[in-house]
């Protein structure tokens, strides 16, 4: 997929944002994702036992580090070789550099796939979520968390509307889906935790948080 200049702009943001974590932080720690992708969404951690998992848009600090009984773990980020100089080259998981909207995998490979504060970041939401219904297996799950714009910027060009389940995935089973405020700009990991609840019925901004299946039946349509 060739990089248009918002995709390159942002990248150097990103990366950028990174450079300086790992220099204020020193190691960039991943203590905190275990939790969001086991108790937050109500998914014993025996689940993952033998499955194979995706992060889109995982970052350097490796998301999927805790998950040592997992038969694959995949982070997908097309900023990974960088990743690799900050540290990730240490990590278990396995990092592929790609962009989300042409994942370098088969039909039906993941049992999981998840995306966190990340799927407003890729250029094409469309193509990106027609990757995900191809690679989650029958009965897969995907699990998203992700902020709801009133209008684009250059790092999140996708402006996400409440209606984006029905858009986008009105073909899974959704077994939950939740929508938050976001109180603390900038910081939605804190928004997910606090878990406040939208107190008007159509906000411009917050925090859309959902749980999807992937229905047995389900046919890819080209």
């Amino acid at each position: 997929m060739a990089k248009s200049l918002i995709s390159k702009f942002k990248e150097f943001v990103e990366i950028s944002y990174w450079r300086i974590k790992k220099l204020k932080e020193g190691n960039l720690t991943n203590w905190h994702y275990k939790d969001f992708y086991t108790t937050y969404f109500s998914i014993p951690e025996s689940f993952y036992n033998d499955k194979i998992i995706m992060d889109i848009g995982c970052g350097p600090r490796g998301s999927l580090e805790w998950a040592d009984m997992a038969k694959e773990r995949v982070g997908l980020d097309p900023l990974t070789d960088k990743y690799l100089k900050l540290g990730a080259n240490k990590h278990k998981m396995t990092y592929v550099n790609a962009y989300s909207e042409n994942i370098p995998f088969t039909d039906n490979y993941f049992d999981v796939i998840c995306s966190f504060n990340s799927l407003d970041h890729v250029e094409d939401v469309e193509k990106t979520t027609w990757e995900i219904k191809r690679t989650l297996k029958p009965g897969g799950l995907f699990l998203l968390i992700v902020d709801v714009h009133a209008y684009p910027t250059p790092t999140e060009p996708q402006s996400l509307k409440w209606d984006f389940v029905m858009t986008f995935f009105s073909d899974f089973e959704i077994l939950t889906e939740e929508r938050f405020k976001a109180n603390e700009t900038g910081k939605i990991y804190a928004n997910a935790r606090n878990k406040v609840p939208i107190d008007k019925e159509n906000p411009k901004t917050g925090l859309l948080v959902v749980k999807l299946k992937k229905v047995l039946n389900y046919k890819v349509k080209s």
